[in-house]
């Protein structure tokens, strides 16, 4: 139960980042990738903002071997790149690009980002079916 509670308060304190600086409004995004024109640099620091607390979540985690709650943390990723990690990379940045949206930014949108949204989410979830499927037959 504490679990959940800490999840919940985690994914919400994610959401209202989201929504305060402005990363749930796709033309943001597109204007940050708008290298030419109207380039809008507000990604960059929440880029910035979330490596820096990723770097020192990370070395936090390495001079522990359980969380706060108590469950063992898991092993750090693997640091190997392959065909399935630059394919992942490439379709994720071409659906940001297009759409300007990702995951995070698109669930906390659902309830007034508006029909596109909406799309975005149900093309999002039946990807990550498709893929479940192709990756047990794999």
């Amino acid at each position: 139960m504490t679990r959940l509670v800490i999840a919940g308060l985690s994914g919400g304190l994610f959401g209202a980042g989201l929504v305060v600086s402005g990363m749930t409004d796709p033309a943001k995004v597109q204007g940050f990738l708008d290298l030419f024109g109207a380039w809008d640099p507000t990604l960059a620091f929440v880029m910035g903002g979330a490596v820096v607390v990723m770097f020192l979540a990370w070395r936090i985690a390495a001079a522990r071997n359980r969380s706060l709650s108590g469950a063992p943390l898991p092993a750090m990723p693997e640091q190997r790149l392959d065909g399935r990690l630059i394919g992942g990379a490439a379709l994720f940045g071409l659906g940001w690009g297009l759409s300007g949206l990702c995951p995070g930014p698109a669930m906390a949108s659902l309830f007034f980002g508006g029909p596109s949204v909406w799309v975005f989410f149900a093309a999002m979830v039946a990807g990550m079916a498709l893929f479940g499927l192709w990756s047990r037959r794999a």
